[in-house]
């Protein structure tokens, strides 16, 4: 019962789903309780993408066999998770993107992501973002419905295992004293770590069985390497991580699987079997 506590502030934290009432009141809130709910991010993955999955499969075989079925079907699961989540994570990734491209200065980077207005790097970076998801998952589509799904559930659950590594090993930066993640920021446990990868097993387990062992190691590669650049960018013009940039980790992790999937489907695929 304790670790669906956990999982339901997971959920209001890092979801509009709504969460209130006396359904509220037995969760409860307090700094201990949100640094425990950051072991099921992962989990808070699968509710993500079984919307986008849901809103996906259902444009993609109402519109078939039109050519631009997949198309549609990227851009309906993109709105749906936006609205979802309430863009938590783009506006990480358009802070961040401000932020470094702003200034090589690091306190006035850390100054310019604290800012709410958008500036034209967080603008390139959103719009560039949600270009590369968008053509991706159509490419995926056009390839089969089954591996657009596939990717779909891997690349939310696990881009959200990526960020908790930043929060393993390096130091929250910023504003701590009004920063919302600071909670989740205080270093996770080994435990909390093991549990949200736990998370990512049964949908790993699912993408390799629906699609092939390649599939699930290219975009496990690429989502990965993703994740270890942004991380090594934070670390090295900033000295840590904010929430922001966990956000940011997330979106980037995300599309690096959707690029590694589209890969194992074609010239890695090519190669494999030579």
């Amino acid at each position: 019962m304790q670790a669906l506590r956990h999982y339901l502030l997971a959920v209001q934290f890092f979801t509009r789903i709504p969460v209130t009432g006396p359904l509220a009141d037995w969760v409860g809130f307090s700094p201990a309780l949100l640094r425990a709910s950051s072991a099921h991010f992962p989990g808070v993955g699968w509710l993500v993408a079984a919307v986008a999955a849901l809103v996906y499969g259902a444009l993609h075989w109402a519109l078939a066999p039109n050519p631009f079925a997949p198309a549609v079907a990227a851009v309906a699961c993109t709105i749906a998770t936006v609205l979802l989540t309430g863009g938590f994570h783009e506006d990480g990734l358009a802070d961040v993107a401000d932020g470094l491209g702003g200034s090589y200065d690091r306190e006035r980077a850390l100054d310019i992501m604290k800012d709410s207005r958008i500036g034209a790097f967080g603008a390139l970076a959103l719009v560039l973002g949600l270009l590369a998801k968008i053509s991706l998952l159509a490419l995926l589509g056009a390839h089969s419905l089954l591996a657009a799904l596939a990717a779909l559930l891997g690349g939310h659950v696990l881009s959200r295992w990526w960020p908790l590594w930043l929060v393993r090993f390096l130091p929250h930066v910023g504003d701590t004293a009004k920063s919302k993640s600071k909670p989740l920021a205080d270093q996770i446990t080994v435990g909390a770590l093991s549990v949200a990868g736990l998370w990512c097993l049964g949908p790993l387990a699912l993408v390799w069985q629906a699609q092939t062992a390649l599939f699930l190691i290219a975009s496990t590669l690429c989502s990965a390497l993703a994740a270890l650049h942004m991380a090594r960018r934070l670390a090295q013009r900033l000295q840590g991580f904010t929430g922001d940039g966990l956000g940011a980790v997330q979106q980037v992790s995300e599309v690096g699987f959707y690029l590694g999937a589209a890969l194992a489907l074609g010239p890695l695929a090519r190669w494999w079997g030579t």
